[in-house]
């Protein structure tokens, strides 16, 4: 009996140390035969971003947009959620965007629509949304969403921000940042 109470432990044992990495195991063969995600896909998950690198039995490697190299256990990635950004062939872009009060909004409207009609990148199907969805406190916001291909969305996100700050200068439109008046009185 005492023989096999100490194989029972060391099985026990042996067990329990075994267990993350058949759970890793486990999680790398459900990855591989339901495929949520491939080489070169970009994915949010276990609070990391970055392109798919490798996809091994026990875990998966990914690259962060810094080139950081990331292991992510294939045990957590299958258990928990996560964003494949690279599943669809179009995304939205989402910006909001400012004007000063007393601007002119059909103006601002006018604008943001032109820049994004000139832009080939922007999908004309949706038809891009601009509305007013703001009166904060120091500006009138805009929601602006355009679809584009996924390829485009950085791209696509970084220069209309740059665009909208140039021509909304050279047409008269403030983008407003947040400010404070002081008033001092003497007694």
């Amino acid at each position: 009996t005492s023989l096999v109470a100490i194989l029972g432990a060391a099985g026990l044992a042996i067990g329990m140390a075994l267990s993350g990495t058949l759970q890793n195991f486990a999680g790398g063969v459900m990855i591989l035969l339901f495929k949520p995600f491939k080489v070169g896909d970009v994915l949010e998950a276990q609070g990391y971003l970055g392109s798919v690198h490798a996809i091994h039995i026990f875990n998966t490697i990914i690259k962060t947009g810094d080139n950081k190299t990331i292991i992510i256990p294939n045990g957590n990635l299958s258990n928990s959620s996560m964003t494949n950004y690279t599943t669809e062939s179009k995304r939205r872009v989402d910006w909001t965007f400012g004007i000063g009060y007393g601007d002119d909004v059909d103006k601002a409207r006018s604008v943001i629509k032109r820049l994004a009609d000139e832009d080939d990148r922007i999908h004309k199907e949706p038809e891009i949304f601009i509305a007013v969805s703001a009166l904060a406190d120091s500006s009138v916001n805009f929601a602006v969403r355009a679809w584009v291909d996924t390829a485009n969305y950085w791209p696509v996100h970084f220069d209309m921000n740059e665009k909208i700050y140039k021509t909304f200068a050279k047409e008269g439109l403030n983008i407003p940042f947040p400010q404070m008046d002081v008033h001092v009185h003497k007694d």
